[in-house]
């Protein structure tokens, strides 16, 4: 039996296959109100990735002679590996290291896509199954979005790496609905929000610049549907539950920080180059330390700081888990920020700025029904 540890009516599930459930007429009158200001806020941030108004993919690129990220993020080109290489394939170098975390992000849409999809199956309550549909929707326009932008940019993504593809399997494919909520909404979300902010603050593409932005506006409310999850749930487990919880999602942590991005992920990129993936580990390694790894995890926008973050004040991180985390941040130093997720300035500025273009689209679409 799966232990959905949801303590919470609003998150009972039926067996996926069990439709007579869903068509029981009582359930219909058991609808949470929970998540209508999320569902509702839909319309505030509304964008349309094949519509030139929203995103414009013709806007050119120089991948020959210019980076996407900068180069100082680019650990390959600060170790013996760049003492390989030439201008170009520098150059080269870091634009297919791009390529692959946005790849990366492509496949995690994908992964949140069908999860979200899953949760429509299983979900009994009329409110939370409108809010997964809602996000499975969204999720569905970052697809398109990423996609779009890799086939402009590259012509296609690259395969996903092993350890991302293992932990979504897992998640999209798991009965219980705390490791959907917990893995996709809090460890993926806090991966991608971390990812989008330092994309945004730093990509030398304006395109890029604005897609990330304009995911972030959804994201950012994603994000909410798994703190709901955790108000309503983590204060109510029981001392067995939690520390179910809070080893299953420190053993995620410690996969994705030691394996989402390492060499071994990115070895089809170092061929490219005639470069051996096992020599570049040790380059990187021998030149990135885990001095190193703690320096990059002061800064706000760091994918793994945010990650520990949101888990920490989701309340799932106990006294057992914290000196995996404190190994790498000031606990005491997270604890006392406030409860903002990261990027969500960015994501209020972009909903300003898709509140002004669908005005003028909506003023236009009643003019052509009234002349209709």
């Amino acid at each position: 039996m799966a232990q959905h540890i949801t303590h919470d009516p609003i998150y009972n599930t039926v067996d996926r296959d069990d439709f007579a459930a869903m068509i029981e007429p009582a359930r219909y009158g058991e609808r949470t109100d929970a998540f209508d200001r999320i569902i509702a806020s839909t319309h505030d941030h509304f964008w349309d990735p094949t519509d030139p108004a929203y995103l414009d993919y013709e806007q050119p690129f120089d991948l020959a002679n210019d980076t996407l990220m900068p180069r100082s993020m680019v650990v390959e080109l600060n170790c013996a590996v760049a003492d390989k290489l030439d201008e170009g394939q520098q150059i080269h170098l870091a634009n297919e290291n791009t390529r692959f975390t946005l790849s990366s992000i492509l496949h995690g849409e994908q992964g949140a896509l069908s999860l979200s999809a899953s949760l429509c199956m299983i979900l009994r309550d009329p409110g939370a199954q409108e809010y997964a549909a809602n996000q499975t929707r969204e999720e569905s326009r970052h697809v398109t979005g990423f996609a779009k932008y890799i086939a402009r940019r590259w012509g296609a993504p690259l395969p996903v790496g092993s350890t991302l593809k293992t932990l979504m399997t897992e998640l999209v494919l798991a009965p219980e609905v705390y490791k959907k909520l917990v893995g996709m909404q809090m460890l993926i979300e806090g991966l991608a929000m971390g990812a989008f902010a330092t994309i945004h603050s730093r990509t030398n593409d304006p395109l890029l610049r604005r897609m990330v932005q304009m995911v972030m506006t959804d994201e950012a409310f994603h994000h909410k549907f798994g703190k709901i999850w955790a108000d309503r749930t983590m204060p109510k487990l029981t001392e067995d539950e939690h520390e179910k919880v809070e080893a299953w999602a420190a053993r995620c942590f410690e996969s994705l920080l030691f394996n989402l991005i390492n060499s071994e992920q990115k070895q089809g990129i170092y061929a490219q180059f005639g470069l051996d993936w096992q020599w570049v580990r040790s380059a990187v390694m021998e030149a990135f330390t885990d001095t190193d790894r703690r320096r990059l995890m002061r800064e706000s926008t760091n994918i793994f700081r945010v990650l520990i973050k949101t888990l920490l004040k989701a309340g799932i991180i106990t006294e057992r888990t914290k000196p995996i985390y404190a190994a790498w941040v000031d606990m005491d130093e997270l604890a006392g920020e406030g409860d903002e997720v990261v990027g969500s300035d960015v994501a209020e500025e972009g909903m300003a700025y898709l509140r002004e273009i669908n005005k003028g689209r909506k003023k236009i679409g009643r003019a052509l029904n009234a002349a209709g």
